[in-house]
């Protein structure tokens, strides 16, 4: 018995230490569509943090063609699987392109960022935004939920995920996916919101 109440407390202690890090519930977008993986963004970052906190994982739970119904059926189970403390939500893209419900899709988001707060996470969001397929009427409704949602759960967000991208031009040739050029700027952009959330072992050599 005793030996069977120890194995558990190191158990228990195992799963206290890997409580931490960061999940990526994104799309194509954050999977690294039509590039090497290892070229992402998400694997950019978690070279990174693994240089300056080893302890600090970067789970990367993101599928090409995810939408917002699906990260939030998901998420659950990623949440109990990996205990994260930071949660980066980078979904609603193709809910734009099928042309789905906006106000749906803010449900999902909202769900999203709720179930990361009840599991002791912090969410932040990465917004999109659309082309004019659907009209103009459809295009500003849908942007608009990115910032409905931030501001009624006060969460951290970025509103266009992909500013700069296209202007630049790093745009693989179906004309919707960054190419790896993008990578670093999608890297940055995100880290504008994620980097305040990181806990102070994870800070940056330059801001110690």
């Amino acid at each position: 018995m005793a030996r069977y109440l120890l194995l558990v407390q190191l158990l228990c202690l195992t799963v206290s230490v890997h409580a931490s890090g960061v999940l990526i519930l994104g799309d194509s977008i954050s999977a690294a569509y039509g590039i090497e993986k290892s070229a992402g963004w998400v694997a950019l970052m978690d070279q990174q943090l693994q240089e300056r906190c080893p302890d600090y994982p970067v789970i990367n739970a993101s599928v090409s063609g995810e939408t917002t119904a699906g990260g939030k059926t998901r998420l659950p189970a990623l949440l109990s699987r990996h205990q994260p403390e930071l949660v980066v939500i980078e979904l609603g893209g193709n809910d734009g392109l099928r042309g789905l419900s906006p106000m749906a899709m803010a449900s999902n988001l909202k769900q999203m960022v709720m179930l990361s707060r009840e599991a002791g996470a912090t969410a932040v969001l990465l917004g999109m935004r659309i082309p004019p397929n659907y009209g103009q009427q459809y295009t500003a409704l849908f942007e608009q939920q990115f910032r409905d949602v931030a501001q009624s759960t006060s969460t951290p967000w970025v509103p266009f995920f992909l500013d700069g991208v296209i202007e630049q031009g790093w745009v693989q040739d179906d004309g919707i996916h960054p190419t790896i050029d993008a990578q670093p700027l999608l890297l940055d952009t995100a880290l504008s919101v994620i980097e305040p959330q990181l806990p102070e072992r994870c800070e940056a050599k330059g801001d110690q």
